[in-house]
C-alpha cells in the first residue's frame, strides 16, 4: 500500500549520474614549436640585452664593444666574433643601419650565413646496413640519443638495429636495452667483452636481417684519455674489416652547456676517430647556444641533430634558419 511514496533505489541515482568529461589534450606543439620553447631561456638572455644594445639606433664604437662583450660571453668565441662584427659594420656602411630593428636584422643573417653551412642533413641511403658509430664524453647525453635517434629513423621507415658497445659502463648498456624495448628494437649486447667485438657481431646481425641502420655506442671518453680514445679507434678499425667503406657516419655527441670545451672536444674525438657529424643536445637547459657559431668557425662539421628536451621526439634535424630565429625572435 502506497508503494508510489517509496524512496528511490540508491542505484537508481548513482546510475542517473552524469558521466565526467575528458579534459581535452593539449595541442601537440610543432618542432619549430618546441625549438623557440626550448631556446626561451637563450632568447630572454640573448634578445634582451640586444635591444638594450640597438636601442641607440646606430653601428658605434659603443655599440660594437657592447655586442662583443655579449657575443663573447655568449660562448660565440673570438673567431666568430670578430667574423660577426665585422660583418655588422660592412652591412652599417652599405645599407646604412639607423635603427634597432634593421641593425638587430643584419646582425641575424650574418649568424645565418655563418650557420649555414652546417645545416647538412644526413643520407643514410647510401648503404644498407648505413652504421652510425656515436662517440662523446660521458654526461654528454649520448645513449639517450640513441634512443632518441632510433625513434627517428623508426618515424622515417628505416629499420634500426642497437649495439651496445659502451661496454665498461654496466649502466650504458642496461639504459640502451630499455631505450629498445621502448622502440621495440634489437639489441645487441654483452655482460662483458671487448666493445669491439660487440659491434662487428651487431653489424654481422645487420646484414643477416637485412636492417637498415646500426647504431653503435661506444665507451664514453675525455679527450685526454689518449689510451682510452685509442680504443674507439680500434672499433672504427673492426667496423672497416666488415665494410671497408663503414663506419659510413661518425656522429660526435656535444653537450651545448659547456661552452668553448666543445671546441676542444671536436678537434680530439676527429683526430681520433674522424668526425663527421654533431649531435648538440640540451640546448633546453642553460646552453648560450653561441657555440654553435664558434664550432663553424673554428672546426666546421656538420651539425646532423639537435636536442632540445627530454621527450623521445626532442631531437631532430639542425635547421640554421629556424635555430637563429629561435634565438632572435
Amino acid at each position: 500500500m502506497f508503494s508510489f511514496l517509496k524512496k528511490s533505489k540508491p542505484e537508481a541515482v548513482e546510475a542517473a549520474a552524469p558521466t565526467p568529461v575528458a579534459e581535452p589534450e593539449a595541442p601537440k606543439l610543432s618542432w619549430r614549436e618546441r625549438l623557440f620553447k626550448g631556446l626561451a631561456k637563450t632568447r630572454a638572455q640573448w634578445g634582451g640585452k640586444l635591444k638594450s644594445i640597438f636601442s641607440r639606433g646606430k653601428v658605434d664604437d659603443e655599440l660594437l664593444e657592447e655586442l662583443e662583450t655579449l657575443l663573447l660571453t655568449s660562448d660565440v668565441g673570438i673567431e666568430a666574433t670578430t667574423h660577426l662584427l665585422d660583418e655588422l659594420k660592412k652591412a652599417a656602411k652599405r645599407d646604412k643601419l639607423e635603427t634597432p630593428e634593421a641593425i638587430q636584422k643584419a646582425l641575424h643573417d650574418a649568424l645565418l650565413e655563418t650557420l649555414q653551412p652546417l645545416e647538412q642533413p644526413l643520407d643514410v641511403t647510401t648503404h644498407k646496413p648505413y652504421v652510425i658509430m656515436i662517440a662523446g664524453v660521458n654526461g654528454a647525453g649520448k645513449t639517450t640519443s640513441i634512443g632518441k635517434l632510433a625513434k627517428y629513423f623508426q618515424t622515417q621507415g628505416k629499420s634500426v638495429l642497437l649495439a651496445a658497445g659502451d661496454t665498461f659502463r654496466a649502466a650504458a648498456r642496461e639504459q640502451l636495452q630499455t631505450w629498445g624495448e621502448r622502440n621495440n628494437v634489437t639489441v645487441i649486447a654483452q655482460e662483458s667483452g671487448d666493445p669491439a667485438a660487440v659491434i662487428y657481431d651487431a653489424i654481422s646481425a645487420a646484414k643477416a636481417r637485412g636492417i637498415d641502420i646500426v647504431l653503435a655506442d661506444t665507451a664514453g671518453r675525455l679527450p685526454t684519455q689518449l689510451h682510452l680514445m685509442e680504443e674507439i679507434a680500434k672499433v672504427r678499425r673492426v667496423i672497416q674489416k666488415i665494410d671497408p667503406e663503414g663506419p659510413h657516419e661518425t656522429l660526435l655527441v656535444l653537450d651545448a652547456n659547456i661552452g668553448q670545451n666543445a671546441l676542444a672536444q671536436v678537434k680530439a674525438f676527429d683526430k681520433a676517430v674522424s668526425v663527421t657529424g654533431l649531435v648538440v643536445t640540451k640546448l633546453d637547459g642553460t646552453a648560450k647556444g653561441g657555440v654553435v657559431a664558434a664550432i663553424a668557425r673554428q672546426c666546421p662539421k656538420p651539425i646532423r641533430f639537435i636536442g632540445v628536451g627530454e621527450q623521445i621526439d626532442d631531437l631532430r634535424p639542425f635547421s640554421a634558419k629556424d635555430f637563429v630565429d629561435a634565438l632572435f625572435e
